[in-house]
């Protein structure tokens, strides 16, 4: 999706991710929400998704990222989409593809929908399909981009990266290439929801490091924005790089590049559950408040709740990520700390960076 930049965290978000259902045709092995085709009991209305998108409008203007599970599951899902964009907010959609019809694409940029994000964890149909957990995904993500493209809507693809898909990935970014889409994001595995059985498909410290490497060299050839997500040492990474070849990171001379942060979880990104639940993002599972309890005030939320207020006191957190020369272009991973020790101000557990700097906190102690 059109990411934010770094910077007006004491405004409003720049990006929500609204999971408006948990619903999904599909089985990923990799879903956080751990998704499924039941019956869920207390998602919004679409009165209630109104009242949501009011309360935003009237202090922000972010992306907002209609997702799920799967959004199309939703009856109201077009008219949820007119209303945020009738509102000014930026509306895009995340979707598996399998809903996709010529008429729903179309309908899609008839409500304003501004980009559609589709999945490919796989260069090939059993890889894509072994990954969701349903034979025929992968097809159905190759039949939706050509609806897409029918109607000049615009598309990315996102592929979460593993052990399994890793050697892929290369293959994937060209097949995004050729089909045409405006953006690849490779999301790097946060092992929550259903993902907790993947832990050993994740990358460790060092193929993550590669990976990231990997990223910045073919960023710097590719047509399409490259952009990695849950991989926020990438931004320490990008700036190692450019200063090795003696050029200095700015706005003026990288543009949204040298503006956009690794972590934004709580800081210009926020994520709304099926039930109104709010968290920094949507892998680590820790609430942040509730809109149904609140009468649906996300303003008072965003700017009070005390766990946004610690996420955003950066020179607070524990370890490296508390004094590293990076942490405020990177930040780690909130989620993965998490996930790993169960603290999410606690330092990224998968970087191998070692800050050039003693820890001033432990000067002072010992002083």
């Amino acid at each position: 999706m059109p990411h934010p930049g770094m910077h007006g965290n004491s405004s409003g978000p720049r990006l929500i991710a609204w999971e408006l259902t948990r619903r999904c045709p599909l089985k990923c092995v990799h879903c956080r929400a751990k998704a499924t085709m039941d019956p869920i009991h207390g998602e919004f209305s679409t009165d209630e998704c109104k009242k949501v998108l009011d309360n935003v409008a009237a202090f922000s203007s972010p992306i907002m990222i209609l997702t799920g599970g799967e959004p199309l599951l939703r009856d109201d899902i077009l008219e949820i989409a007119e209303y945020g964009n009738s509102l000014g907010l930026r509306m895009v959609l995340a979707t598996c593809g399998t809903l996709m019809t010529p008429e729903m694409a179309q309908n899609l940029v008839d409500a304003g929908i501004m980009r559609i994000s589709l999945s490919i964890d796989g260069a090939t149909s059993d890889t894509h399909d072994k990954f969701r957990g349903e034979q025929g995904a992968y097809e159905a993500v190759m039949r939706a981009i050509e609806y897409a493209k029918a109607v000049n809507l615009p598309f990315q693809i996102n592929t979460t990266v593993t052990k399994t898909n890793l050697h892929e990935v290369s293959d994937i970014l060209d097949l995004a290439i050729e089909k045409g889409a405006v953006a690849f994001h490779p999301f790097l595995l946060v092992p929550t929801g259903r993902g907790e059985l993947m832990k050993d498909r994740e990358l460790d410290p060092e193929e993550y490091e590669e990976a990231l490497e990997w990223i910045y060299e073919r960023s710097t050839s590719s047509p399409i924005e490259f952009k990695p997500t849950c991989a926020p040492h990438y931004y320490r990474i990008f700036r190692q790089k450019e200063k090795a070849q003696g050029r200095s990171v700015t706005p003026q001379t990288h543009g949204m590049a040298a503006m956009t942060k690794g972590c934004l979880g709580g800081q210009g990104f926020a994520f709304v559950s099926n039930v109104g639940e709010l968290q920094i993002c949507g892998f680590l599972d820790v609430k942040c408040g509730d809109l149904r309890a609140s009468n649906y005030n996300f303003q008072k939320n965003w700017e009070s709740n005390p766990v946004f207020l610690q996420i955003r006191a950066q020179d607070d957190y524990d370890g490296r990520c508390g004094y590293c020369e990076y942490r405020n272009v990177c930040g780690g991973c909130r989620a993965r700390a998490y996930a790993m020790t169960e603290n999410y101000l606690g330092e990224e557990p998968y970087c191998v960076y070692e800050p050039q700097r003693a820890d001033p906190r432990a000067q002072s102690t010992e002083s």
